[in-house]
């Protein structure tokens, strides 16, 4: 059996454990640059606002409602997801974190009743971080995430937490569920079902194997298996990832060539922590910068380089140089840039390198990058950074940002007891 468990409405959520009066109150997160809804809480979807709907638009309606808007907080976010994962990782030796709101758990061998150890997670995460979740235990984890819906959409009769653990439940769960909505499925196949009169997921746990191989591809077949009981797709392992990337658009355009060096500079130093993070070095880097989408053709310029390295580095002075160097060559002055990002592939891990005779990483950077590693660490983030840096990191306009509540020691809530 596994159990896919899902928070609630995460981003909203996070928003409201350190600031009760939001509770019933409709709640919105908005994207980098305050420029679309990305999250929304269920008042807010009761009031018809739309995922992506761009924050301009809607500003009529946010103050006709009372609707609480908010930059997003990536910071505060990731680490109310890493405290609820952890608390998670105790109800099962194997975890699977799927999103930074979900994770599927193996709960293979468990004896407990499964629907009042799903309720024994939930009350446990809500008690200690204040996030609601639901949870949803199946065979296969194409039903834990059938099952995870029905507990979030009922949760009066489910108590947050349900068990597909039978044939009439599996048959009465895929009735249930509309096509286009089963994981997996996606828009382009979801038409292409409903065209053939595949409205449900019943329907398409019932369609003949060879048509499903022949439209949807092995993938698709695997989904089919799932949905009728039968595990096809396994926990994946935590692994190293193979490329790491940090993009972000700005505040406002950026004319100058070390403008948009700084931005690329900062960039790069925050992919190469995540970098020496996962003990690997990398042997290629990626920059690009781009103009707006909405200018006149002629006043849009996009391009981008692969810069490859003579050895493999994970020094934050060493791949600033590159990349630095990369930008250069595509640089174009008159054009108003508003996007630009660093993208580090090819990767090997320090433990398997084989250095060469004659070209290799300064071996003086290791145990300074270690340094600045290990301070920003203890002392707050960025606090050592390059000169080529500026000391704001991101530069993005967040003019209803919240407060860093658990990750910086000066926004930590005061609590008076009288």
């Amino acid at each position: 059996m596994f159990a896919l468990v899902d928070c609630n409405n995460f981003y909203a959520s996070c928003e409201r454990v350190f600031n009760p009066a939001l509770i019933g109150r409709p709640v919105v997160v908005l994207s980098n640059n305050d420029g679309c809804v990305i999250a929304r809480s269920n008042e807010a979807k009761a009031l018809g606002i739309p995922m992506g709907a761009p924050a301009y638009q809607y500003q009529y309606t946010f103050e006709q409602h009372n609707i609480a808007v908010f930059s997003a907080n990536f910071t505060l976010y990731g680490d109310m997801s890493h405290r609820v994962m952890s608390i998670l990782s105790g109800y099962s030796p194997e975890q699977e974190v799927y999103s930074i709101d979900e994770c599927f758990l193996n709960l293979a061998g468990i004896e407990e009743d499964l629907h009042a150890y799903g309720v024994k997670m939930r009350k446990q995460v809500l008690q200690w971080t204040g996030i609601p979740v639901s949870v949803g235990v199946a065979p296969t984890k194409a039903l834990a995430k059938l099952a995870n819906r029905i507990a979030k959409k009922y949760p009066d009769r489910t108590e947050g937490s349900y068990v597909i653990d039978s044939e009439e439940k599996r048959m009465k769960a895929l009735k249930w569920i509309a096509v286009e909505d089963v994981w997996g499925i996606g828009r382009r196949n979801a038409k292409k079902l409903r065209a053939i009169g595949v409205n449900t997921g019943l329907d398409f746990a019932m369609l003949d194997r060879g048509w499903v191989l022949r439209n949807m591809t092995i993938v698709g077949l695997r989904l089919l298996d799932e949905l009728n009981g039968i595990s096809r797709i396994d926990m994946e392992p935590a692994e190293n990832k193979q490329s790491i990337a940090t993009t972000r658009t700005f505040e406002h355009e950026y004319r100058t060539f070390d403008e948009v060096n700084e931005r690329i500079a900062t960039f790069t130093v925050i992919s190469a922590e995540k970098l020496r993070k996962q003990c690997s070095m990398c042997q290629a880097i990626v920059v690009f910068i781009e103009t707006s989408r909405f200018r006149e053709p002629f006043e849009r310029y996009n391009n981008s380089i692969v810069v490859k390295l003579p050895f493999p580095t994970s020094s934050s002075l060493e791949l600033v140089k590159f990349a630095s160097e990369g930008l250069k060559k595509i640089f174009k002055q008159g054009f108003l840039y508003k996007r630009a990002g660093v993208v580090l592939m090819d990767f090997v891990q320090e433990a398997n390198l084989q250095r060469s005779l004659f070209f290799n990483s300064d071996p003086k950077h290791e145990p300074l990058m270690k340094a600045i590693d290990t301070l920003n660490t203890k002392y707050g983030s960025r606090k050592i950074h390059l000169a080529a840096q500026d000391t704001k990191v991101w530069k993005m306009k967040q003019e209803k940002l919240s407060k860093s509540f658990t990750t910086d020691i000066n926004d930590i809530l005061d609590v008076n007891v009288d």
